[in-house]
């Protein structure tokens, strides 16, 4: 029989080949896990390229929530053009305008989201009109995915020819007359609605809000003097402000459009003071985030081109940069600014 101290011993052996067995055994199987952890994340990046590389694999539908010939439209249709040339896919772009772009929007948010169907949204329809109308049928935050800033587009304070030549001389006017004088939109719920509505808040003047259907009816009351003053981007307006049909007294943007460096900005007289709008494509909720991320940089790549560029100052536009996570938080932002000036101004739809 072996002493106790011997057995001691020779069980203190055995335990400690036994824990380094275990320990290499856990280790191994650690490694293997490791390995299989990385072939399956290789394989899911191995998809994700190989889808990006063949969407799309059919024909594309773009929709235009507005009437044809406006920046939305030419510009929408021109980005859409060129990734359809670079795809070798047709982008077939469908205007169904109505309801500040509701109509065309909530189309497309009720749309499968497979990368098919996208809608080209505005500063009207996907922040604007959401916060002055909360009974439109989608949810702009919740129903859409983000994929792309196209342009953004600042919206000018423009009077006839033979209005006031300065702000300040216009706004020595308004405070002299409250209620007395009114400014023109195009359209009750559009960005250029509420970009009056913020200009009354911050320069404490009050007015009558006239809307009208469109650009065009609004340009035409205003070069005929039958309003004395109104809000429209940039891009409808500046042949009329460069012609002298109209003059402009400021642009809502906090530095000045190089499209037009001679209009100072309404902030120059009205610090902090931003009105933008904006243009970008968003699919519905649950497109695939591969899709978004190539439509993404391919819209980029495009805008950044010298072609497009000639394009976008020919509009007066500024290029979109965005990355889908930050276009989706550009949203969000332009829309809790919009929906805190009509809570806090009680504004309503016309």
């Amino acid at each position: 029989m072996l002493p106790i101290a011997a057995c001691r011993t020779g069980s203190r052996h055995n335990a400690s080949r036994t824990a380094s067995f275990m320990l290499s055994a856990l280790s191994a199987l650690s490694i293997c896990c490791t390995l299989a952890s990385i072939s399956i994340t290789s394989a899911q990046a191995q998809n994700a390229t190989a889808a990006r590389s063949s969407y799309p694999s059919k024909p594309v539908r773009w929709i235009i929530p507005f009437p044809p010939g406006g920046a939305t439209d030419l510009l929408g249709r021109y980005v859409g053009q060129r990734l359809s040339e670079s795809w070798g896919q047709p982008i077939v772009v469908e205007n169904r305008a109505g309801a500040s772009g509701t109509i065309g929007s909530d189309l497309v948010a009720k749309a499968s989201p497979d990368g098919s169907t996208f809608v080209v949204g505005t500063t009207s329809s996907h922040a604007v009109s959401p916060a002055l109308m909360p009974k439109i049928p989608y949810d702009n935050l919740r129903d859409f995915a983000p994929v792309a800033l196209i342009a953004t587009f600042p919206n000018v304070l423009v009077v006839p020819a033979s209005g006031p030549k300065t702000l300040r001389e216009l706004l020595a006017q308004l405070r002299a007359k409250p209620g007395g004088y009114s400014f023109a939109s195009s359209g009750s719920g559009s960005s250029t609605h509420l970009t009056g509505e913020l200009f009354q808040q911050m320069t404490k003047t009050e007015m009558v809000h006239v809307p009208y259907k469109g650009t065009g009816p609004l340009l035409n009351d205003l070069m005929a003097g039958h309003v004395p003053l109104g809000f429209d981007q940039i891009t409808a307006v500046l042949p009329f402000t460069q012609s002298g049909k109209l003059r402009a007294l400021g642009v809502a943007s906090l530095e000045r459009s190089a499209a037009a460096p001679d209009i100072p900005t309404i902030a120059e007289v009205v610090p902090g003071f931003e009105a933008i709008a904006w243009m970008g494509l968003l699919g519905p909720a649950g497109t695939p985030t591969d899709i978004v991320s190539k439509i993404n940089s391919d819209i980029r790549r495009v805008l950044q081109s010298p072609e497009a560029s000639q394009k976008l100052r020919e509009l007066a536009a500024t290029p979109g940069t965005l990355a889908p996570q930050a276009f989706a938080d550009f949203v969000r932002q332009d829309t809790e600014k919009w929906r805190a000036l009509v809570k806090s101004a009680n504004i309503k739809a016309d």
